[in-house]
């Protein structure tokens, strides 16, 4: 049988069932219009678009940082994960941006390894998160979640 990439997270689905992870599996259902991918709930998408807004005018982001930002996680959000890996590490946010600005970028640079079958990679991004900030923290309806719960806890734990 031929697989094809739009098969992955449907395997992850299932193989997240399997593994008992079926009291966070409805995150995973809810699609985006072009079905491929869990999509970020409107409340996760709204404070990424509010939070970068804030920072640039609290600590002195550049609207480019914010740009960066808000152009990797749509790109997340509309299944382009490689582009969205590729916007979220850009220098334009790497280079100096603030800290919350930073560990967002790396939080979806791991959701976005996750939901691609790349669990080490996700498992790197959060590290890096948490070595830039010890208090790093997934938000209430990310934790826990079948893809890139697990990774985050071993990233916590090393």
């Amino acid at each position: 049988m031929k697989r094809f990439p739009q098969q992955r997270p449907l395997l992850a689905i299932l193989a997240a069932l399997a593994l008992g992870g079926c009291a966070q599996i409805a995150p995973l259902l809810e699609r985006n219009p072009s079905g491929n991918h869990p999509k970020a709930d409107s409340r996760q998408e709204a404070r990424a678009d509010s939070r970068p807004r804030a920072e640039a005018r609290a600590e002195g982001a550049s609207g480019r940082e914010q740009v960066a930002l808000r152009d990797g996680i749509r790109l997340y959000n509309e299944g382009d994960f490689n582009g969205a890996i590729k916007r979220l590490n850009s220098n334009d946010i790497r280079g100096g941006s603030p800290l919350r600005t930073r560990t967002t970028a790396l939080k979806y640079t791991a959701f976005c390894y996750c939901v691609t079958s790349r669990p080490k990679q996700c498992q790197q991004a959060f590290e890096k998160a948490l070595k830039l900030d010890p208090a790093f923290a997934l938000e209430p309806g990310e934790e826990g979640h079948p893809l890139w719960g697990p990774a985050f806890e071993r990233a916590r734990r090393d």
